[in-house]
């Protein structure tokens, strides 16, 4: 009488049937898979034994199973990327996720170098400076209607340039005669005084500062021999070829105002009319 030779679990006789052997005994096939195979998280069928079985993140699929939720593309041998759960093919995955690059139209593949800026994205080597097109890489860039330039080309195409020396102003400055100019450029043409928050004045579209001018170029009080500027608002008192500050413009003898006053010239001098009158 022949040993008994049977399924452990539903213990049908072995002899002439296909088994599989565990350590816990033999076992008939559909008492194997039911017992020992896993379920394929796509179809939701047993995975049996002689079936290739792939494993992902605890779930397990048949091999035909293991699919780009997308375009069914199978993923066995294909790089692919998990999203939300959903199984995806690179080109899927990138087509959904991935951002255009606004210069070449191509995808930017996740984990590639990128740049990105006004919501735009854009590969390192697409974004170009719009004047010398060398790439911007991590370089400051100054954005200009829809164009993107380095600094050096921004400053060459767009920004003033100082009346003086024609080179080009990138910050600060100042403004006289409706031209810009560097600080540093605007200075008086006699003593090269700096006039950037200075009053001056100017002679021939040159420009003076106070004492320059007034050494220069104003007509002298003929009482103090000062320069009378009539800059800052200072007053003076004409008389044919002579001038006066409003302050020394008095009589000679009194030393009384003759601002607004009648008064008699007298040789040099100039004189009240009561001290006229009275005489030498």
């Amino acid at each position: 009488m022949s040993e008994a030779f049977d399924c452990a679990k539903c213990s049908e006789s072995l002899y002439g049937r296909k088994y599989i052997q565990t350590d816990n005994g033999p076992y008939c096939v559909p008492c194997y898979d039911s017992t020992f195979a896993n379920t394929c998280a796509e179809c939701q069928q047993l995975i049996g034994h002689d079936s290739r079985e792939l494993f992902y993140e605890d779930r397990h699929f048949h091999e035909g199973c293991f699919r780009c939720c997308r375009c069914q593309r199978s993923l066995a041998d294909e790089p692919f990327t998990c999203q939300d759960s959903e199984l995806l093919c690179n080109d899927c995955y990138c087509s959904a996720f991935s951002s255009q690059c606004s210069a070449c139209g191509e995808t930017v593949m996740p984990g590639s170098r990128k740049l990105e800026y006004g919501g735009q994205t854009w590969h390192e080597h697409c974004f170009l400076c719009s004047g010398c097109e060398q790439p911007l890489g991590s370089r400051s860039f100054v954005p200009d209607k829809g164009a993107h330039y380095c600094v050096p080309c921004y400053e060459n195409k767009f920004a003033p340039r100082c009346a003086r020396c024609s080179k080009t102003l990138t910050q600060g400055g100042v403004t006289y005669r409706d031209q810009p100019w560097h600080r540093e450029c605007l200075v008086c043409t006699g003593c090269q005084t700096p006039l950037a928050g200075q009053q001056f004045t100017s002679r021939d579209d040159d420009p003076y500062c106070v004492a320059c001018f007034g050494e220069l170029f104003a007509p002298k009080c003929s009482s103090c021999k000062r320069p009378i500027t009539g800059l800052g608002g200072g007053k003076y008192v004409s008389f044919e070829d002579r001038h006066w500050h409003h302050s020394c413009f008095s009589c000679a003898r009194c030393s009384a105002s003759l601002v607004g006053q009648g008064f008699v010239p007298d040789g040099d001098q100039v004189l009240c009319q009561g001290c006229s009158q009275a005489g030498p």
